[in-house]
C-alpha cells in the first residue's frame, strides 16, 4: 500500500519510528522509568490516516489512548549522522497522534513481549498537514507547542522543549542503528495527559499554533 504525501508528492511514506518515554511528566504518569537511550518502537505504514479520516477502535481493546506528538519527515538518506548535522535530514514537520491500545500494551509489558499490536493497529497513526522545514530556517523544532482536544476539551498541552532527547539526538541515535530513508517518519514522544478515547469522539490536534493541524473522528 502506497501513501502519497500531498505536500511532498515525490516522496512516499516509509518506516515509522516512534520514541517512547521522552517527556518526564509522561514517564511519571505511566509509572515508568527514564532510560539512558531513546526507547524505539515501530508502527506499520497501514496505521497511517490523514486529517478528515476516521479512527477505527479495535474489538480486541477496550482502552485506546491518544498521544499527541511532533512528527518529523526525513528528506534524504541518513546513516551515522552526528547530532550537529542531524536536522539537515528533516524536510518537514507535522502534528500526529500515536494511538495506543493501553490494555494490550500493559499485557505485553507484563509478559515481556513486543508492543507492536498495541501501537500498530489500523488507523493508529493519524497525521496532520506537513510544514516544510529547514535547519537554516526560522522554525525552532525544540520550541513547538503541541496539543490535543477531545470534544472541544483540552487533554494534552505541552512544548517540545520538554523532550528528554531532542530531535537531533533522536535522529543521530536512530541513524547509528538504521539507515533512514526519504519518506521515513519519526514520532518524537508525548507529554503528559494521555487518556482514553471513545466511539463518536471528535479529536483535534495542533502543532506550533496552527502550523500543522489534525481533525479526526472516532468511528461510531
Amino acid at each position: 500500500m502506497n501513501y502519497q504525501i500531498k505536500e511532498f508528492p515525490h516522496l512516499q511514506f516509509g518506516s515509522i519510528y516512534c520514541i517512547g518515554r521522552n517527556y518526564a511528566k509522561h514517564i511519571e504518569e505511566m509509572k515508568s522509568e527514564k532510560t539512558a537511550d531513546p526507547v524505539v518502537f515501530l508502527k506499520p505504514r497501514s496505521s497511517i490516516i490523514r486529517s478528515g479520516s476516521k479512527i477505527e477502535l479495535p474489538s480486541i481493546s477496550s482502552n485506546v489512548h491518544h498521544e499527541v506528538e511532533l512528527v518529523a519527515l526525513i528528506g534524504k538518506e541518513t546513516f551515522h549522522v552526528s547530532e550537529d548535522k542531524a536536522l539537515d535530514s528533516v524536510c518537514a514537520l507535522a502534528v500526529g497522534l500515536d494511538l495506543t491500545a493501553r490494555d494490550l500494551q500493559s499485557d505485553a509489558k507484563k509478559a515481556g513481549l513486543p508492543w507492536t499490536l498495541s501501537k500498530g493497529l489500523h488507523s493508529f497513526a493519524p497525521l496532520g498537514n506537513f510544514i516544510e522545514y529547514s535547519s537554516n530556517g526560522t522554525v525552532d523544532v525544540q520550541n513547538m507547542d503541541i496539543s490535543v482536544h477531545v470534544n472541544g476539551l483540552c487533554r494534552q498541552s505541552g512544548n517540545t522543549s520538554g523532550m528528554i532527547f531532542t530531535l537531533s539526538e533522536i535522529i543521530s541515535y536512530l541513524s547509528a542503528h538504521f539507515k533512514l530513508n526519504p519518506g521515513d517518519l519519526i514520532f518524537t514522544g508525548t507529554p503528559e495527559g494521555v487518556s482514553q478515547i471513545n466511539r463518536g469522539d471528535r479529536i483535534s490536534a495542533a502543532m506550533g499554533g496552527n502550523l500543522s493541524t489534525l481533525e479526526v473522528d472516532v468511528d461510531k
